[in-house]
């Protein structure tokens, strides 16, 4: 005779395995007790203060970026291939010049940006960004 197999019938389970989420539970309470006084000795990260309310007396010039998009060289307007001429001559002449660039707060990032790599290719590296003091 055949051994016959029986057919296991699957029961309901009629109650909750909580065993996994309780060791979940102690995982995280146990991970936030070590981390948590740690969080207290973090490093303390602010962007330095811009106060300055003067600009360099002797030896610098200006370049400006109106609201509607002209380009002004020491209150001169001029064109890009002006101001890239101007620049380079400036460079070869005169090295130490600090160039200082004002732009309206109205015109984009990209503008600022690409009058910057204008500035970076007559030669200049260092061009200082200038900004109105808060409340004025």
């Amino acid at each position: 005779m055949r051994a016959r197999r029986k057919r296991r019938q699957m029961a309901a389970i009629d109650q909750i395995n909580v065993t996994p989420l309780l060791d979940l539970t102690f995982l995280l309470l146990i991970v936030f007790m070590i981390t948590m006084p740690l969080m207290e000795y973090g490093t303390n990260i602010s962007p330095p203060e811009m106060n300055s309310d003067k600009l360099p007396e002797d030896n610098f010039k200006s370049v400006t970026l109106t609201k509607n998009g002209t380009i002004e060289f020491d209150k001169e307007v001029v064109t890009r291939e002006e101001l890239t001429a101007y620049l380079t001559r400036l460079k070869e002449t005169a090295p130490k010049t600090q160039l200082l660039l004002r732009a309206d707060g109205s015109r984009t990032y990209n503008d600022v940006i690409e009058l910057m790599a204008l500035i970076r290719h007559a030669g200049f590296d260092d061009v200082s960004l200038v900004t109105q003091a808060e409340g004025k």
